[in-house]
């Protein structure tokens, strides 16, 4: 038997507990079109497609938490994460926090930022490496495997190696022996949140 949802509870599992319009329908045993009345009869506001959607994606809340800097190292650590991001970061992607690099250190000093900052969980983080066609695939993943253990990064959290035909022999070759490494995270609302730190 269908029951009609009192404001107390529509809020509570539409607001905070952020479920859809017809999984509420089914607490209730009605139908999705009279949860979305009764949504509107109360005046609670409708999330956006977006919304919904990223609700839908991370049903446990934001996989992360900006953390204030209460110490001058976190303080430090805060200005170099954005000064990396704003420098050598991917702004144009919308719906991910990137950034690629060849320098091991500085790559390691990104992911700090992002999991001491911006309390990003660290198995959630995706890699992706770019390397030439005559260098080893295997050796090179071993490399950076060993280069990001301190974080416990393990080879399931990179994507398919991309390889590039081999240039001549120059600077930018001697620089990326290692190949280029990105740091992915893909959550448009950090996204969103990191872009407004920047000085733009």
């Amino acid at each position: 038997m269908s029951r009609t949802p009192s404001r107390g509870q529509l809020e509570l599992q539409y607001l905070r507990n952020k479920k859809s319009a017809f999984e509420i329908s089914r607490v209730f045993n009605c139908s999705e079109h009279k949860i979305n009345y009764w949504i509107r009869k109360y005046g609670i506001q409708k999330r956006s497609i977006s919304d919904a959607m990223y609700a839908r994606h991370n049903p446990k809340g934001d996989p992360f938490k900006v953390k204030e800097a209460k110490t001058l190292k976190d303080a430090k650590l805060h200005g170099l994460g954005l000064g990396l991001y704003w420098g050598e970061g991917n702004k144009k992607n919308k719906n991910a926090v990137r950034l690629g690099n060849t320098n091991p250190r500085l790559i390691k000093k990104f992911i700090e930022f992002l999991v001491r900052v911006l309390g990003v969980d660290v198995k959630r983080l995706k890699f992706g490496l770019q390397i030439f066609s005559d260098m080893s695939e295997s050796n090179i993943l071993k490399y950076w495997l060993g280069e990001l253990s301190k974080f416990k990064i393990s080879r399931r959290q990179f994507f398919k190696v991309t390889v590039t035909p081999s240039r001549s022999i120059g600077n930018y070759r001697e620089k990326s022996k290692y190949g280029v490494l990105t740091v992915n995270f893909c959550n448009t609302k950090l996204k969103k949140i990191l872009d407004n730190m920047l000085p733009l």
